[in-house]
């Protein structure tokens, strides 16, 4: 007999994306590709930006087979202009922006004295003016509820074992951008903010690192491993949907332990 009483929401419905827009930047290739299916795979619509418009395509393709639409952007993030375009580009196509994943990411090794100018001001550019110019754009047009997941790593919260001291440096800078910024959008426009720190990834990158410094990494890892692409997605699936409801300003540590020795 129907009472009519709405059937109860699953703890499981908390995590989907259905009827949500998410824009993901650094999405042709490693985890931004994962993450943009992951998020389709969770229902939601989704926009990839990069740099490279045929790898962007690619990703498109993988998330359309998914039964979910799918926009192409190519953005240079560390243009204020370009990241402007981006959110207008999805408002445009899909009426609404309710997520972004700010991923888009370089590296950079070098011994502090020997380290060129430019090489540490383009690391910083990306990582870190980069996803502000980002998420000043996005926010601009994001109703309530909302979320920015922020893609910091392990290496800004603990001492990496090779010198990357514009690495490291920009990832404690977008963990201190996410408090921030969750500190002035959470409460006035109804926008969560958070980041994520993942630890070693098992990606391409990873496979092409000297035996004895993955090692080395290691080392300091409780899990004793790196991680999956789907151990990270899934962390970025939380905190982009309602599961994360009452987080905000958070950085939540996906390395295996690394960070807490």
């Amino acid at each position: 007999m129907d009472t009519g009483t709405p059937p109860r929401e699953s703890v499981l419905d908390l995590f989907r994306l259905t009827g949500r827009v998410v824009v993901v930047t650094g999405a042709g290739s490693g985890l931004g590709a994962g993450f943009a299916r992951a998020l389709a795979e969770a229902g939601a619509d989704i926009v990839v930006a990069g740099r490279r418009r045929d790898k962007l395509e690619l990703v498109a393709a993988t998330v359309t087979e998914l039964g979910r639409r799918c926009l192409a952007v190519p953005t240079d993030i560390t243009d204020p202009d370009q990241c402007d375009t981006l959110a207008r580009s999805t408002i445009d196509e899909f009426g609404r922006l309710d997520i972004l994943v700010n991923n888009a990411g370089v590296t950079h090794a070098a011994p502090a004295t020997r380290e060129r100018p430019e090489d540490y001001r383009n690391v910083v550019e990306v990582n870190l003016f980069g996803a502000y110019w980002t998420a000043q754009a996005c926010a601009r047009v994001m109703a309530p509820g909302s979320s920015i997941v922020n893609v910091a790593s392990m290496l800004g919260l603990i001492k990496s074992v090779l010198p990357q001291a514009a690495y490291a440096s920009s990832k404690a800078g977008l963990i201190g951008l996410t408090r921030d910024l969750s500190h002035q959008w959470s409460g006035r426009k109804g926008i969560r903010v958070n980041a994520i720190a993942p630890g070693f990834v098992d990606t391409d990158m990873i496979g092409e690192m000297h035996g004895d410094t993955l090692d080395e990494f290691l080392r300091g890892c409780s899990l004793g491993r790196t991680a999956t692409q789907r151990e990270i997605d899934a962390a970025v699936v939380f905190l982009a949907s309602a599961a994360s409801g009452y987080i905000t300003g958070s950085t939540l540590a996906v390395d295996g332990g690394t960070s807490g020795h």
